[in-house]
């Protein structure tokens, strides 16, 4: 088989048929950390190492734990340094979802299907700068297909840059962590989601360690209902573990991780107050960052109206962490009510995530029609419906 070829991730005739039907469908971004500055100046990369490694912790943590030294990953070392650093490791990252994004990205944005590596590493520096000079954000998001953009903010954000950029629509969500750990009151905090519904905003999220205190959640799901806004929970989060690095170099920078424990019994309570209080509850997408949790999420899921449990984020978003969630929502739940993938990334280049997806997605759906446990007429509709029909709809776009 070729090396990262037609057929990377497709077992079989009817994976294939279903890929096709949904590889060109376009993307709706729903949740992700992109710099809407950046889209709105149409900024364009000195060099792939600006491209890849300045803001990706993902690649940080990665080089870390193979040995790179910390001025190659985020010290004062060239860009091109980093670059090269970055290449000679990836031979030691097989079944690493940043292999399969990083050679998908050479092959889709530069045309490149060399592995690289340590001897491979100059040449494609070249080839790849050499076409980054003729492209810029705008022209990622047009050949990816990107049709709408969540990106994530603080309550108090201007959202001076938000709006219809080159036919994308860039649009806020309405991200309260920060205020709720510094008290702001919430007739304020109140004000500034009507003014962010204003700039066509549709969705809230809140990321948090545990449900030890619902105070905040009890507020922002009522607030939530009351908008027609969907609600985006992520939670089981342990930040910062390091805490010299976090000293030295600062968070968002890999040094978190998931938490052993979950109290899925509080959520259930939580979910069961509000919709008791409110007669009903707002669209919810749940995020157990610990998969561990999610026969049990997706079992909570199915007692109240409007809970979904969402894509295999962060840590789960590798091929075997995919394919663990959508069987267990198939099994706990009904995937085919499922939103489908979205970025959570600041990199532009990160859009390959969503063709990684739809392959794994039509693997799984593709093999058990091919095994005859699921109906192949009916197969490309339901991966068509959970790659971006169903997203749409609740988004009303």
């Amino acid at each position: 088989m070729a090396f990262f070829g037609e057929d990377l991730l497709l077992s079989g005739d009817a994976a294939r048929a279903v890929y096709n039907d949904i590889k060109c469908l376009p993307i709706i971004d729903y949740h992700c950390h992109l710099n809407e500055a950046e889209i709105a100046c149409d900024k364009h990369f000195a060099d792939i190492g600006e491209l890849w490694l300045g803001g990706d912790h993902y690649k940080w943590r990665a080089m870390r734990m193979c040995g790179v030294p910390e001025e190659l990953v985020t010290g004062g070392r060239s860009s091109k340094d980093k670059f090269l650093a970055y290449a000679s490791i990836m031979p030691k990252l097989i079944g690493n979802p940043l292999y399969y994004w990083t050679h998908m990205e050479l092959a889709l944005i530069f045309g490149i299907h060399t592995p690289l590596n340590a001897d491979s590493a100059e040449e494609i520096w070249t080839r790849a700068n050499a076409r980054l000079a003729d492209i810029g954000v705008v022209d990622l998001l047009k050949q990816f297909g990107v049709e709408y953009i969540a990106t994530t903010d603080d309550p108090f954000s201007s959202l001076e840059r938000h709006g219809d950029i080159a036919g994308v629509k860039v649009r806020p969500t309405f991200r309260p962590d920060r205020c709720f750990a510094e008290g702001v009151e919430k007739k304020l905090l109140e004000e500034r989601m009507d003014f962010f519904l204003s700039r066509g905003c549709k969705l809230a999220d809140h990321g948090f360690d545990s449900f030890a205190d619902t105070a905040d959640l009890e507020w922002l799901i009522e607030k939530c209902f009351a908008r027609g806004m969907v609600l985006q929970l992520h939670f089981g989060t342990f930040r910062n573990i390091n805490s010299r690095a976090f000293a030295a170099i600062g968070r968002d920078a890999g040094f978190d991780v998931f938490r052993d424990h979950i109290s899925t019994d509080a959520l259930a309570h939580l979910l069961d107050k509000m919709h008791s209080r409110l007669g009903g509850l707002p669209q919810i997408v749940l995020y157990p960052l610990n998969d561990v949790y999610l026969r049990s999420v997706c079992a909570i899921s199915g007692a109240f109206p409007n809970v979904r449990v969402g894509a295999a984020w962060w840590f789960n978003d590798t091929v075997s962490g995919i394919k663990r969630q959508l069987d267990t929502v198939a099994e706990y739940a009904a995937l085919g009510t499922s939103l489908g993938m979205l970025t959570d990334s600041r990199s532009f280049s990160s859009y390959v995530r969503f063709d990684f997806y739809r392959r794994i997605l039509a693997d799984y759906i593709g093999g058990m029609a091919e095994r005859g446990e699921y109906d192949p007429a009916a197969a490309s509709e339901l991966a068509r419906g959970i790659a971006y029909g169903n997203i749409k709809e609740v988004l009303g776009l």
